[in-house]
């Protein structure tokens, strides 16, 4: 009997081999695919370091664009302040021209007037 125990026990370790065998194989192979995984997870995290740097970056740069888009926004503001005071100060000026012409005028006039009043003078003596 103990022959055929240990035949019989040689048989179903046999049996189990061949049984096992295949789950070894899928085993192995899902072995080799976490391995594949971890390594494009691996690569995946090297991108995204690689992207967050680069994002970094772009953000430096965007507070740099804002910086110098507020400054100019600024400049752009003095300027239309200066040139609305301009505007302002030829208006005046304008307006004295116009005032100084009429004086000219006025004082042309009374210098004829008083040509006029000269010419008679003469022509009394």
């Amino acid at each position: 009997m103990e022959s055929s125990n240990s035949e019989l026990l040689k048989a179903i370790e046999i049996m189990l081999k061949k049984e096992l065998e295949p789950i070894k194989t899928e085993i192995g192979l899902m072995k080799t695919e976490i391995g594949s995984v971890k390594t494009e997870i691996g690569l995946m995290k090297t991108e995204i370091g690689s992207m967050k740097t680069e994002i970094k970056s772009i953000k430096t740069q965007l507070d740099e664009h804002t910086q110098i888009l507020r400054s100019l926004e600024h400049k752009a503001d003095v300027s239309k302040v200066e040139q609305d005071k301009m505007s302002n100060d030829m208006a005046y000026i304008k307006g004295d021209i116009k005032a100084l012409r009429k004086d000219i005028t006025n004082v042309e006039i009374i210098t004829s007037s008083n040509w006029n009043d000269i010419a008679k003078l003469k022509s009394v003596k």
